[in-house]
């Protein structure tokens, strides 16, 4: 069975490649725009399936929410039309929802209503975190931890998630992908449930790390991933995220099913976990993009 992966060189989309070898990766860096039917559908030809992993957790440039998640899917459903897919698989977040002010949460929700209205057999898996390497959860809290000599928690309530290891995430995609998961739409979320605050000190303790943790109230953490977003490459954390950090990623919102036990992901979040999917370094003036820009005006006038 042939498989096409949207988002294929990212995060997810590039690990659920490794695990199908004759998968077809489908990104912006493949020459394929999201929202290009033409292309998708030559990229789709000859394959059964199509994990749509493209997504995007903050907008940057001409990738809004709406033109990579709404658009983007819109367009990944006419051309598996085209090219006679017989199974859609798409990727969606936990809490996505319409009318609650994220537009993160509501595109995503969106994506989610184009495909159930397409007619195409489908699966639609709203993870909630998923951590391993490259992420943005254990990499992120690790950098931060490694620079700052404090670490802000969100609100003097603690919310709580149950993270998702990327090998889990990957054998729930393949399932679907195989048909095994018999509702439309399920939510996925990792065996142990933990609070946001643990999971902060317990990054930063396999980092080796202590930091003084101070409770903030959830809107500076809003003006702050309002604030790293102009000014880093990659924020420390986005809009986005922080609307996930202020309401907990433990439940589907609206309810869906949980997976099946033996599709259910099982894998613990434990220290050794937490270590490989951990980065090196910290971050450092190259994360700010007024410095990458100089830096790049630097080497092409020299």
């Amino acid at each position: 069975m042939r498989v096409a992966i949207t988002g294929g060189t990212g995060f997810l989309g590039r690990h659920l490649a490794e695990r199908l070898p004759d998968a077809v990766a489908v990104s912006r860096r493949t020459g394929v725009e999201i929202d290009d039917v033409d292309a998708l559908a030559a990229a789709f030809a000859g394959c059964e399936v199509v994990a749509h992993c493209a997504g995007i957790n903050r907008e940057i440039d001409g990738q809004t929410f709406r033109r990579v998640h709404v658009d983007g899917t819109r367009a990944v459903v006419e051309a598996a039309r085209r090219a006679g897919v017989r199974r859609i698989v798409m990727v969606s977040f936990l809490r996505a929802r319409p009318d609650c002010g994220s537009g993160y949460h509501e595109t995503k929700w969106a994506a989610e209503e184009i495909i159930r209205r397409s007619g195409i057999p489908h699966t639609i898996l709203k993870f909630g975190m998923i951590y391993g390497p490259g992420d943005h959860m254990v990499d992120h809290v690790t950098r931060a931890v490694r620079s700052l000599p404090l670490f802000w928690t969100v609100g003097f309530r603690e919310r709580t998630a149950r993270p998702v290891p990327l090998d889990d995430a990957v054998d729930v995609l393949t399932a679907a992908i195989e048909g095994r998961i018999a509702e439309p739409t399920v939510a996925v979320m990792g065996a142990d449930e933990v609070t946001l605050g643990e999971a902060i000190r317990r990054i930063a303790r396999v980092a080796g790390r202590r930091p003084a943790y101070v409770p903030v109230p959830p809107w500076t953490i809003r003006i702050l991933a309002q604030l790293v977003e102009w000014v880093m490459v990659v924020p420390l954390v986005a809009k986005a995220q922080a609307r996930m950090l202020t309401e907990g990623v433990s439940e589907a919102a609206p309810p869906a099913p949980e997976l099946p036990p033996g599709i259910r992901p099982s894998r613990s979040f434990t220290d050794e976990r937490i270590r490989a999917a951990m980065p090196d370094g910290r971050f450092t003036l190259d994360d700010l993009r007024i410095v990458r820009r100089l830096r790049g005006r630097g080497r092409a006038s020299g």
